[in-house]
């Protein structure tokens, strides 16, 4: 099991445990760990504020988890700010 460090509201550092599947397969698909994990980071939060998931599971997962799930399914993605795009 690995861990996503995760800054709160509060200013602390806040740890939660991440299945290691679903982070393999999600790092095949966003490659930049950074990136994955600012993207999953984000999702979480939007889970925690009352979004609904946007996958399907008959496993009580995380909000990290679903998040990494959404990667994994395409349900989710990113894109990079890039400022000559302004």
């Amino acid at each position: 099991m690995n861990l996503l460090m995760v800054e709160t509201q509060t200013g602390r550092e806040q740890q939660f445990p991440m299945r290691d599947d679903y982070l393999k397969e999600a790092q095949k698909i966003i490659s930049d760990p950074n990136i994955l994990i600012n993207v999953v980071s984000r999702r979480t939060k939007q889970l925690k504020f009352g979004n609904k998931p946007l996958v399907e599971s008959l496993e009580r997962l995380n909000p990290e988890d679903i998040a990494l799930r959404e990667i994994i399914e395409g349900k989710i993605s990113y894109d990079l700010y890039n400022p000559k795009d302004n």
